[in-house]
């Protein structure tokens, strides 16, 4: 399984969820491809921001070493399920992605309940307890995506 996680920048929320997918996978001995990418080029090359890695590394995930990129066509191919942390990121790759790889395409929260449309808010504006949030929620949506592994 291979799976890319989305956001703006890939310095906030998607390098979260990369690390806290990757190591919830790790942990039940699933053989998973993690990875993320942004939508924007505002920060390609460069390690999340600080407070996304203080926040991960409360919970002893390391994504330090993470290097922002950008989304490319090529992931379309490249990746089984594809995740955005926002609404207006899956509106950017179902403009972006060719349409016989919409089904790829999800909303990271549907994980939780597909009948409700919730974002993982971007906490780059905000505080540290807006990181803190960002991460409770996309842990919550990466649990379910192991758990929907296993009832498989």
């Amino acid at each position: 399984m291979k799976i890319l996680m989305v956001c703006k920048g890939n310095i906030c929320r998607s390098p979260l969820a990369e690390g806290v997918l990757r190591e919830l996978s790790a942990s039940n001995k699933l053989n998973w491809e993690i990875d993320s990418a942004a939508i924007k080029a505002f920060h390609i090359g460069k390690a999340p921001d600080s407070r996304a890695i203080h926040t991960a590394q409360k919970h002893n995930i390391d994504i330090s070493c993470h290097k922002c990129r950008l989304l490319t066509t090529e992931d379309f191919d490249d990746f089984d399920i594809i995740y955005a942390m926002s609404q207006d990121i899956l509106d950017f790759m179902q403009e972006m992605a060719p349409k016989d790889k919409h089904h790829k395409l999800r909303l990271l929260m549907s994980e939780v309940d597909a009948s409700v449309i919730q974002d993982v808010p971007d906490p780059f504006h905000g505080e540290e307890k807006d990181f803190d949030y960002a991460y409770d929620l996309i842990l919550l949506a990466c649990e379910k995506i192991i758990e929907k592994q296993f009832k498989a």
